[in-house]
């Protein structure tokens, strides 16, 4: 994790420093190395929240892109389970930025424990993604929304990514670039949709959705845009 606990305050490792961990109080280690990024770490192998990952650069470098106060921000749930959400917004937004295998069960109980959620998922994990991505859609059908192109998936189960991810109901990106220039990038969001052996996807600017967030605009993405594009969807 980033940040530990020492003086009630909120503390970046540095080399040889103690601190605290935010959800269970236990003591925590500065790992401040020459290869992994630097992080706080529980003794030994313990880990007192199971739904964290180790964190890698693309982690990093995408939470860097929102202010400090909401980086790795502890969500209470209605029962007393608490997890450490990646980033949480003002508008109450948690992103999950998700580089390691998840199972649809642990997917689906993230999703219910934050209600607004949106996952952001490396797909550089696997070397064989980006080409099999990229025949996807040269192969998929184009649908225009205005002036935007969106493409139809016919087949999502032939593809990794897509047949682990296309029954998710709320919205998911999938990012290709890496943990370099996120503000250039391009990202495919997969329109959160009740249909059927099929999925969409949109292209969509690294630097767009980094705005709308800082900027208190994902509402208006979640609430208002998106259905309006899923009814289109459905009637095509």
């Amino acid at each position: 994790m980033k940040f530990a606990i020492i003086n009630n305050n909120r503390i970046e490792p540095t080399k040889g420093a103690k601190g605290y961990c935010p959800i269970c109080g236990a003591e925590l280690i500065a790992k401040c190395g020459e290869v992994k990024i630097h992080h706080w770490a529980h003794k030994g192998s313990r880990n007192c929240d199971p739904w964290w990952e180790n964190e890698t650069e693309w982690h990093r470098s995408w939470k860097n892109h929102f202010p400090l106060k909401w980086q790795e921000v502890i969500h209470n749930g209605k029962t007393g389970e608490r997890h450490i959400a990646d980033v949480k917004t003002d508008e109450d937004w948690v992103l999950e930025f998700q580089h390691s295998p998840i199972t649809t069960q642990e997917r689906h109980s993230r999703n219910i424990f934050y209600s607004k959620i949106v996952w952001i998922v490396n797909g550089l994990r696997l070397s064989r993604d980006i080409t099999q991505f990229q025949n996807l859609l040269n192969s998929s059908r184009r649908i225009k929304y205005g002036n935007i192109t969106i493409y139809r998936i016919g087949t999502p189960s032939e593809y990794r990514l897509l047949r682990e991810w296309s029954s998710s109901n709320v919205s998911v990106f999938f990012d290709f670039q890496g943990s370099k220039e996120i503000q250039n990038s391009r990202l495919w969001l997969l329109i959160p949709t009740t249909l059927k052996n099929v999925a969409y996807l949109l292209p969509f600017s690294g630097a767009n959705f980094i705005e709308l967030h800082n900027k208190k605009g994902f509402n208006e993405m979640a609430f208002d845009i998106l259905p309006k594009l899923n009814t289109f969807l459905n009637r095509s």
